[in-house]
């Protein structure tokens, strides 16, 4: 439940082993001038803006930097938050938890396990089974829907 919301790593997403490794200037060149702000910048999009946080198709949600797979779309429920919301992602690897003390708050940041993009934070009050609440950036994410 809620107990287990606790940072997996003390590294940084900038010192963490990788399986993706680009320069920042080659996220650059990939990436869009926003998703770059979130995803290597640690920014957040305006609350409500996402374009998927009123996504209800059946799919899979894939890290906006690297495609890797993080959440699926059954695990994904209305917070009320303004941005897409998860209780658990695809596998116990997709993500890490990082602690983040940034702007004097505790929180704990989730990034991308496979590039280490930021992807936005978890926090202790969400849904059963996990009661956990995976807050993420739109812009962190590209959709794949399930083939029909």
């Amino acid at each position: 439940m809620a107990e287990n919301l606790k940072a997996t790593s003390s590294a940084t997403a900038d010192n963490a082993p990788r399986r993706v490794h680009k320069t920042e200037e080659e996220w650059r060149q990939l990436l869009s001038p926003e998703r770059f702000a979130v995803l290597r910048g640690k920014g957040t999009e305006r609350a409500f803006t996402g374009e998927l946080y009123e996504n209800h198709d059946d799919g899979i949600y894939h890290c906006g930097a690297c495609n890797a797979p993080l959440f699926t779309s059954d695990t994904k429920f209305e917070s009320g938050s303004g941005w897409p919301s998860f209780f658990t992602p695809v596998s116990p690897d997709a993500v890490e938890a990082i602690e983040d003390n940034a702007y004097g708050m505790r929180r704990i940041e989730v990034v991308c396990a496979t590039c280490g993009s930021h992807l936005g934070h978890v926090f202790p009050d969400g849904p059963n089974p996990t009661g956990l609440r995976y807050c993420i950036n739109s812009a962190s994410l590209n959709f794949e829907p399930e083939a029909k």
